[in-house]
Parts: structure tokens; C-alpha cells; sequence
């Protein structure tokens, strides 16, 4: 358990060029968000300078040479470089893509050695991260290579919590690459996660169907008789809570959706679409299963309003907070199951 001073929150800067510091800023710009976390920005005191600056944005800062140095009740800035990037707001830039990556390994460096507790990462750009040194599609499959365990894309919301078999793939390649294994993969990272991130004892899960109308008994495709119906069996005999498959075009408009803990959707949009839809600017991506607690806003770069002081930070405070939230239960989950007896009330003889 945390016993001494504040969560400490890591916040990689994302593509400069785009909202995520202004959204970072923003967020810090009322000082008693310092009261729930220790916040500590991974970039420079040269770059946040010039964004507060073309940004009108009011706020006082403490600069850092290493994570581990961070000061509660301030908003730390670890300098991860001197120079002061060169910033064309809206403008997609390889320079750009560079910064976001070396802030985010930075960030990643401090939580594996435990410098910080958790990570807030704001919006990259896919196109411009990639590098000899960088190839990946995105944060989370950055992050499963880095952090124990088996990542998760989990959007998350009040009375809303989507999971994907599939996330950053191809449609084509989608069909093919679900098996009955990685099912079984993801149920088990998500039942996890409902239950130690979460605090649900016994979780539902619902899955959506491959195909439209679940394949129609096999008339449009038959992925969901031969893999997913049977899958879905094998575990509800094991003693999992999971259903379906549910056709999706009716199963959000239809609110089934409220009827669960988790969806479980078969690729990127969706189950993005119908989360984005139903809850966006309020919406977190989560990556579950790893052994470090990571969240981000449910939006990106904004490049056509970015450097004009109009992005919102609803979701990036979402983002944070949950990242607090979830840090706090994983904390009490371990706690509790470390020794279960210890937690009984001890039986009082003689009354």
C-alpha cells in the first residue's frame, strides 16, 4: 500500500503541435487539482513555458532534472530536453512525433522504476511516431512490450465499459484473427480488471458478433457459429458470466448494453463508435492487464483547433482521475487478498 505523500501522476506530453499540453495545462491551471495527485509533465520547462505563453494559460511550475524529485502540491516538470521545439500548431510533424516519443519513454522509464504511479498520456499522431527506434501502432502496444502482463484497449465511462478483441487492425484481417484462444485471452484480462481495477465481484460480459446479425445462423459468414458461439459455451461451463454473441448494429441503440459490466466488441469501430457516440469527452482509454495502471483521453491531436485556445480537457481530467481511482482499488484488491482471514471481524466470545 501507498503509505507516504500523494499519488504521483506522470503525464507523457503528447504532439505539441496538436491540444494535449493545452489539455494538461488547462487541467492544472486550477491549482487545487494538486490537492488529489502530485501531477509530473514529462517535457521542459522551455516547451511549457512558450505553450502558457501562446495560450494565455496562468500557472507556476516546479522544473526537474528526474521524476523521483517531484514535490507534492506542486505541478512538476521533468526536463527531458533543453532545446525548445520548434511549434507549428495544426501542422502533422516528424519533429513532433519525435518529442511525443521521447516523452512518453521517459514516462514509461519513471513508472517502471517507480518514480511515478501512474501514467496520463495526452494524444499522439500514429503517422508521425514511427521510427527505426519506435514501430508501433500506438501507446498500447508500445506499452504491452514494456509492462508485465497482457494488454487490454478498455474504453471506460460511467455505466460504460468497452473492450476489444481486436483494436488497431485491419477489417480485413479481422475475421481471421479472432480465435478461440485469444477470446478466452481477453475475457480473462477483462474479468481481471472488472474485479481488481473496478471492484466487481462477479462480472457480466456481454460479446459482440463478428458478422452483421451475428452471421444470421450462418447465412452472413460463419466466424460466430464456429468460434465464438462455442467459445462463449466453453466458458459460461467454466463458470464465467459471458453472452452472447449480440448483434451489434441493435445492441447499444437497444440500451442492452446497461444490462452488463463489460462489452467485449470483435474490432476497433465497434466498438469505438457506439463509446465515442454515447460518451465522448467524458470518455477514458485504459489499457488493462498490465502490471501498471495507464489511461488517456477518448480523443486525439485536434489539429484543426489546436493553438487556439478552444480544446477542452473534460476527458484528459476524466482520464486522470480514473487513473487514480483505478491505482486506489488495485491497491485494496491486493490488500484484501494478501490474507483474507485478517479482514474477518474476530468472533467475540462470552456475548
Amino acid at each position: 500500500m501507498k503509505e507516504k505523500g500523494k499519488i504521483k501522476v506522470g503525464i507523457s506530453i503528447g504532439d505539441l503541435n496538436g491540444i494535449g499540453c493545452e489539455i494538461v495545462l488547462r487541467t492544472f491551471e486550477d491549482i487545487r487539482m494538486t490537492e488529489f495527485c502530485t501531477p509530473v509533465i514529462f517535457a521542459s520547462n522551455k516547451t511549457i513555458s512558450k505553450q502558457k505563453s501562446d495560450l494565455g494559460i496562468v500557472l507556476n511550475y516546479n522544473g526537474i532534472r528526474e521524476a523521483s524529485k517531484a514535490i507534492d502540491g506542486k505541478i512538476n516538470v521533468v526536463n527531458v530536453w533543453q532545446e525548445i521545439p520548434k511549434i507549428e500548431y495544426g501542422k502533422l510533424s516528424k519533429d513532433m512525433g519525435t518529442y511525443a516519443i521521447k516523452s512518453l519513454t521517459s514516462a514509461v522509464k519513471a513508472l517502471k522504476a517507480g518514480s511515478i504511479d501512474v501514467l496520463v498520456t495526452a494524444p499522439i499522431n500514429k503517422n508521425n511516431i514511427q521510427s527505426n527506434e519506435f514501430n508501433f501502432p500506438g501507446h498500447t502496444d508500445y506499452l504491452a512490450q514494456e509492462l508485465e502482463g497482457e494488454s487490454l484497449m478498455f474504453m471506460v465511462t460511467d455505466g460504460l465499459r468497452i473492450g476489444l478483441l481486436t483494436d488497431h487492425l485491419a477489417v480485413k484481417e479481422v475475421s481471421t484473427a479472432i480465435t478461440a484462444e485469444l477470446i478466452r485471452k481477453k475475457v480473462s484480462i477483462i474479468s481481471k480488471s472488472l474485479k481488481m481495477d473496478f471492484g466487481i465481484r462477479k462480472p457480466k460480459i456481454a460479446l459482440l458478433g463478428i458478422n452483421p446479425h451475428s452471421g444470421d445462423n450462418g447465412v452472413i459468414g460463419t466466424e460466430d457459429e464456429d468460434v465464438l458461439k462455442p467459445t462463449i459455451k466453453t466458458l459460461s461451463e467454466e463458470g464465467e458470466l459471458v453472452f452472447g454473441p449480440y448483434a451489434a448494429d441493435s445492441f447499444f441503440g437497444s440500451e442492452g448494453h446497461k444490462n452488463f459490466d463489460a462489452i467485449l466488441a470483435a474490432y476497433h469501430d465497434q466498438g469505438l463508435i457506439p463509446f465515442k457516440t454515447l460518451s465522448f469527452g467524458k470518455g477514458v482509454n485504459y489499457t488493462a492487464g498490465l502490471s501498471k495502471v495507464r489511461t488517456s483521453p477518448d480523443h486525439g491531436t485536434a489539429y484543426e483547433i489546436a493553438g487556439q485556445g478552444k480544446a477542452d480537457p473534460s476527458s484528459f481530467k476524466e482520464a486522470l482521475f480514473m487513473a487514480i481511482s483505478i491505482f486506489k482499488k488495485r491497491q485494496e484488491y491486493t490488500d484484501l487478498n494478501k490474507n483474507p482471514l485478517l479482514k474477518q471481524k474476530p468472533i467475540r466470545k462470552g456475548n
